[in-house]
């Protein structure tokens, strides 16, 4: 079948192009695949690794536990998804087109800068699964395209502390969390680890990890008090877990400088053979790049259908969108906003082609999901607009809810309408005339 050519009686496939495989882009191609006629469009998924990276479990992997791995070629055997192995340089939202250079054999981002770009970045090796496209000798290749599903996902915030590039380790991705397992492993007992952030990534990190390795001497490092978004009783659950694992807390603690062997904070030093970075993300630098509209933080602003307010053909998802949720409050980069705004895309793009109404639905939260180590977890019950409620559900049984909700989350982007079965629709939209030709309309996959 030919891909993106335009074919002498004027109707060729609209070439959708979803780029980053996170939580996100991976559920917006397999929704897409879903609802439209693989006849009408052409839908290329670009990632820099072969498989989906659970990111909600990297802080197991940072301890030594084994992933399941989940092959993209599996999750979309059959849908008409192509995938392409390759990581995203540059979009040009003028020209509709994306710059994509094959992703390096092992996909590293090395230590020290590596702030693991790539989406989900990781090791990557190339399956040969090909796309259209035209390469150059310069390994840069132009993709066309005629809507664009923006999912590049972010990396860690290091929020330009002295010395956190250098010496501090992420888990925002696969990268991070292999070179944070090899240091940990070869740490010996009684050797200080310091994870610096008190939110959601860092909680969990520091559990785990001090779970995992009861001989480690593990502090966490917390700009404000412990837990000061939860419910009273998420609050006291959390500093009896914490307190149990023997890790130390430092509330109310600004650290400002890291270095090879402690870190700096505005109380004095701190020993640290490791330092764990976790205060926060930051979108994927290459929005702020193009002439997207995107707000001081480099996301890029939508609608309530996920498009962009400044160009219509381009849709964003997951942490690269600045998507409003209730009482116009930012949604927050996480699983739990970027599934359903997912979704919404994927829905909205299906019914412009195929000239049905839009479906809108709230984006909202029901509640933030906190795993403490294997045994323990915390659920804590928020309102749509992710404030607590006085109602959490703690230990063993929240532990294991934790794990049901991982689960889902992946069983999510291989079934990506749920299970529901689909119709596929007839486009009726023509793609809007393309620009110029470039090398890469005049090659085939």
């Amino acid at each position: 079948m030919q891909h993106g050519n335009a074919h002498g009686h004027g109707h060729r496939q609209h070439r959708i192009v979803v780029i980053g495989a996170g939580y996100a882009g991976a559920i917006a191609a397999g929704r897409l695949a879903r609802r439209l006629r693989r006849e009408d469009v052409a839908i290329t998924l670009v990632n820099a690794e072969p498989d989906f990276v659970e990111r909600v479990r990297m802080h197991q992997l940072a301890v030594g536990q084994e992933l399941r791995p989940r092959p993209f070629s599996e999750m979309f055997a059959g849908t008409g998804v192509r995938l392409r192995l390759a990581r995203v340089t540059a979009v040009d939202a003028d020209g509709r087109t994306v710059s994509i250079t094959e992703a390096e054999p092992d996909g590293s981002s090395g230590p020290g800068a590596a702030n693991g770009f790539g989406s989900s970045d990781g090791s990557s090796a190339s399956d040969g699964l090909g796309g259209s496209g035209a390469s150059s000798n310069s390994g840069v290749e132009e993709l066309p395209y005629d809507t664009l599903v923006y999912a590049l996902g972010s990396a860690w915030n290091t929020h330009d502390v002295p010395g956190s590039a250098d010496h501090a380790h992420d888990i925002a991705g696969r990268p991070g969390a292999l070179r944070l397992r090899e240091r940990l492993a070869a740490l010996g007992a009684g050797q200080p680890v310091v994870v610096v952030g008190g939110g959601l990534t860092g909680l969990e990190a520091a559990t785990e990890i001090a779970e995992a390795r009861p001989d480690l001497e593990v502090t966490l490092a917390a700009r404000g008090a412990l837990g000061d978004w939860l419910s009273p009783k998420g609050a006291r659950h959390l500093r009896k877990v914490m307190a149990g694992l023997g890790i130390t807390v430092h509330e109310n603690t600004t650290v400002t400088g890291v270095g090879a062997d402690r870190i700096t904070t505005t109380a004095g030093e701190m020993p640290a053979a490791v330092t764990i970075w976790t205060t926060g993300f930051a979108a994927h630098p290459i929005a702020q790049a193009t002439t997207l509209k995107t707000d001081a933080t480099g996301r890029i602003e939508v609608d309530g259908t996920m498009r962009s307010l400044s160009h219509p053909d381009v849709y964003a998802i997951g942490d690269a969108a600045l998507a409003q949720g209730p009482g116009d409050k930012p949604l927050r980069m996480s699983c739990a906003s970027g599934v359903p705004m997912a979704w919404q895309a994927a829905d909205s793009i299906a019914a412009r082609l195929t000239g049905t109404k839009s479906p809108t639905a709230p984006l909202r939260y029901f509640n933030q999901c906190i795993s403490l180590g294997r045994k323990e977890g915390l659920i804590q019950y928020v309102t749509a607009d992710d404030r607590a409620r006085t109602a959490a559900l703690t230990g063993r049984l929240a532990a294991f809810y934790k794990e049901l909700v991982c689960k889902g989350a992946a069983w999510g982007v291989a079934n990506p309408t749920l299970a529901v079965p689909t119709r596929r629709r007839p486009t009726v939209v023509r793609p809007t005339p393309t620009p110029p030709p470039t090398p890469a309309e005049a090659t085939t996959a």
